[in-house]
């Protein structure tokens, strides 16, 4: 695996994992208090972004490891293709 496949891997799995975390543990203003004046009540009150995206981080840097780990020790190997 070369850096260019391995940064398009991390890359796809960043987002993803990105995307499947955005609703983890987010509650809505309705859930505990009044909505403020002006806002959805649904809108969250703390979204935690800063946090989710170490951890978002640090997912799609095992995510490239264990590709780059199968990559190299041969387990799933390319189709042989003629041209």
């Amino acid at each position: 695996m070369n850096w260019f496949t391995a940064g398009v891997v991390f890359i796809i799995a960043w987002w993803l994992i990105l995307l499947a975390l955005l609703p983890v543990g987010v509650r809505g203003q309705h859930e505990d208090y009044t909505p403020l004046d002006g806002t959805d009540p649904g809108a969250p009150q703390e979204t935690g972004l800063k946090k989710k995206m170490i951890w978002t981080t640090c997912g799609a840097a095992a995510v490239t490891l264990v590709g780059y780990v199968i990559a190299i020790s041969g387990i799933i190997q390319p189709p042989q293709i003629q041209w």
